[in-house]
């Protein structure tokens, strides 16, 4: 079994700049003083990946409720972000990772999914109100979403 690379519980999350749909930039740190609920999915237009942030959208009140922002990151560009929370009527802010540096630094890239390289896989990180990683999450399977009862669990114990 190699090594873990990424990030795990404990840590310090490390600070992204990312554009969302909007083509305005969104960092990490501009968000200190609020828990983060941090999901990288592979692929708009994707059926998993569509039931997954369409659910998220819908469910974002009990996230509300208990002071955290969630925000989803795939390696979209902004554009085809945009055009998929339109159509799907995605409310959460999404985050274009076109570059593919914040989904590596997480630990959360494929090297090859389907044979397409650097795609983001399904992962989720609770960070808390000072930037510390609470709950990680990351799954080899592109099928699988993470557990958000489990999320919930954990926003609640940092609440």
């Amino acid at each position: 079994m190699g090594s873990w690379v990424g990030v795990a519980v404990g840590d310090r999350a490390p600070d992204f700049t990312l554009k969302n749909t909007d083509m305005e930039e969104v960092s990490l740190s501009s968000l200190r003083g609020k828990n983060v609920v941090i999901l990288f999915f592979p692929l708009a237009f994707t059926n998993v990946c569509t039931e997954e942030m369409c659910g998220v959208s819908a469910d974002t009140q009990a996230c509300g409720e208990l002071d955290a922002e969630v925000i989803g990151i795939s390696v979209d560009s902004p554009f085809s972000l945009q055009a998929w929370a339109q159509k799907e009527g995605i409310s959460i802010p999404l985050l274009s990772d076109f570059n593919k540096e914040v989904s590596e630094a997480y630990g959360s890239l494929y090297k090859d999914l389907l044979g397409f390289r650097g795609v983001a896989k399904h992962s989720a990180f609770v960070v808390d109100k000072e930037g510390v990683v609470r709950f990680a999450s990351v799954s080899e399977d592109a099928k699988v979403v993470p557990d958000f009862d489990a999320i919930k669990e954990c926003l609640q114990s940092v609440y």
